[in-house]
């Protein structure tokens, strides 16, 4: 095991720097474990997890989500490593990546995790012993990493090294195949052409992106990646869809998020539509034909599903046979120019929770500004909002909106929440890779304004503490791609990948807005101003923590994972 010394002074000493992360991890990993025993016999009644207990407990609950996100992190970081060494990538960037980051989350879990910016959860809120939490402390490499890992000396050098690469796109090798990095500069050279340039023209415009755009996301074949062939897809791993997505969201997180409407609904005909239905739908889809739009969130429901009112009621029979719709939908994403809603309603409301839920294919027309919904007994009105513009938000309202009872979701009424719990996976994967590319493009920005802000004769990033703030945020950046790769991979492996990709979307949520934060902050008055994009991305970052899961909510899911047995 290397010295202290070495691990702060020489920078040559890689391997060392794996083995000593290595040797540390069996620790965490252990801490790990007794947390999850201590927590679950905390909330437990018997045999059974408690939901009276879950609640009272929520702190320790949720601080354990954070507390294996951390050590999913530190794992991956080696995981990286060894892949990098095998093909003879692991260079210096990387070494100090996987230094200063398994450093820094190994003193957090010694000190104190961060769940928000005024909520620290610390070991003794897990209902660990004394005894347990020295022995962790005592632990040499534990020790070490966390006090050594996270140097003044190594965030210097990584620093230097991201000077001297003069604005490249991303720190260290991501560790992507020859094709997934073709694909990666493909896609980066469409959205330095076409979205870079424009995007925060339309944000400061509430535009909508151009349609422009949009046909060329299609000719990319963006909106059929995974797909299969066979349905006019690409068939590509949802690791191209990570790849893909963190690019445009780059450029502009609407941009970025156009796919994850298709990927929904692709993922709901996919793993629910009957053979005529994919048949149908899913070319369209991949062409880009059919624009999608999820139609699922209620006004007085948010993450509780199982409280959705949006009534469907059958009239009629054989091929004249309809729903009619009555109810109320809020927080509705590019509603206006989708063809397609994917409404989640209740079919039966004898059947309480989520038993009575169903999904239907709903088709409606294009709208425009002047006329956005053209469609008999459907009604909306904009929703303004801080970032996440480029596809509008909108209240809907059905009143008596039909749709042929053909389009049923599978042919068969119950089947709603289920099938919509399938595509959860697949949509936080996707999340998590929109996260890391705001996180990227914030870091960019950042980067670029210290270097070319004089202050006393030197530019910002002459300053440690501007420095540092470029550095932490390309390590955060590095573990939150490497926790998402590895979840979709893992989701392309046919595992359940729910925990993983949980993991994934509340760390990739948080890193994205520490690093907007920063980069605002660098900026100083001007990040303040509209004009400079930082602003943008500040706005655009808050939401990550809020879709697709809550971050107390991903929090809550994630933990009864690991209480009911998922680690």
């Amino acid at each position: 095991m290397p010295s202290s010394l070495a691990l702060r002074t020489a920078p040559e000493a890689g391997a060392d720097v794996v083995e000593l992360v290595r040797t540390a991890l069996p620790a965490l990993e252990r801490v790990l474990a007794e947390a999850i025993s201590t927590v679950r016999a905390a909330v437990s009644e018997g045999e059974k997890l408690s939901a009276t207990l879950l609640e009272q407990e929520q702190r320790a609950v949720h601080g354990l989500s954070w507390l294996a996100t951390y050590v999913f992190g530190v794992r991956e970081l080696v995981h990286y490593a060894d892949r990098l060494g095998e093909s003879g990538k692991f260079g210096e960037a990387e070494r100090l990546i996987v230094q200063i980051g398994a450093g820094e989350y190994t003193a957090q879990i010694l000190g104190g995790i961060a769940m928000s910016q005024g909520e620290i959860v610390r070991l003794e809120d897990l209902f660990l012993t004394d005894e347990s939490i020295a022995a962790l402390r005592e632990t040499e490499a534990v020790a070490t990493l966390a006090r050594h890992g996270n140097s003044a000396a190594a965030r210097a050098a990584l620093a230097a090294i991201i000077r001297a690469a003069h604005g490249a796109v991303t720190v260290g090798d991501a560790g992507l195949d020859e094709t997934m990095e073709a694909m990666r500069s493909e896609i980066r050279r469409f959205v330095e052409a076409e979205v870079a340039p424009l995007a925060h023209d339309w944000h400061l415009k509430n535009d909508y992106i151009p349609m422009e755009v949009v046909s060329g996301l299609a000719e990319l074949g963006v909106f059929g990646l995974t797909i299969p062939e066979e349905f006019g897809g690409l068939g590509l791993p949802k690791e191209a869809m990570c790849v893909v997505t963190e690019e445009l969201s780059r450029g502009y997180i609407g941009v970025g998020s156009l796919g994850t409407r298709s990927e929904i609904a692709a993922e709901l005909i996919l793993g629910g539509g009957t053979e005529a239905q994919k048949a149908h739908y899913l070319p369209k889809l991949a062409s880009g034909e059919i624009l999608p739009t999820a139609v699922f969130t209620e006004p007085n429901t948010g993450s509780d599903l199982a409280s959705l009112r949006t009534r469907a009621v059958k009239e009629g029979e054989g091929d004249a046979a309809v729903y009619k719709v009555h109810g109320n939908k809020t927080w509705i994403t590019h509603p206006v120019r989708a063809d397609l809603m994917t409404l989640l309603v209740r079919t039966d409301p004898s059947q309480p929770g989520y038993r009575g839920l169903s999904m239907l294919l709903a088709e409606k027309p294009r709208g425009t500004d002047a006329d956005p919904f053209p469609a008999k007994g459907m009604t909306g009105g904009e929703i303004e909002v801080l970032g996440y513009r480029g596809m509008k938000e909108f209240e809907i309202g059905f009143d008596g909106f039909e749709v042929p009872a053909g389009q049923l979701l599978g042919g068969v009424e119950g089947q709603g929440f289920k099938q919509l719990m399938n595509t959860f996976e697949a949509a936080r994967i996707q999340t998590a890779a929109r996260a890391v590319g705001v996180a990227q493009a914030a870091m960019e920005v950042g980067l670029r304004y210290a270097e070319e802000r004089v202050q006393f004769g030197k530019p910002l990033i002459a300053f440690p503490r501007v420095a540092d703030k470029i550095v932490m945020m390309a390590v955060e950046i590095a573990i939150a791609r490497q926790i998402t790769y590895f979840a979709a991979r893992a989701k392309d492996e046919g595992r359940r990948t729910d925990l993983e990709a949980g993991m994934s979307k509340l760390l990739g949520a948080r890193v994205a807005w520490a690093a907007a934060d920063n980069a605002l902050q660098i900026h100083g008055g001007n990040g303040f101003a509209l004009e400079y994009p930082v602003s943008r991305l500040l706005c655009d970052a808050r939401i990550l923590n809020i879709f697709e899961g809550a971050a107390e909510i991903q929090a809550q899911v994630i933990a009864r994972r690991l209480l009911e047995g998922g680690n």
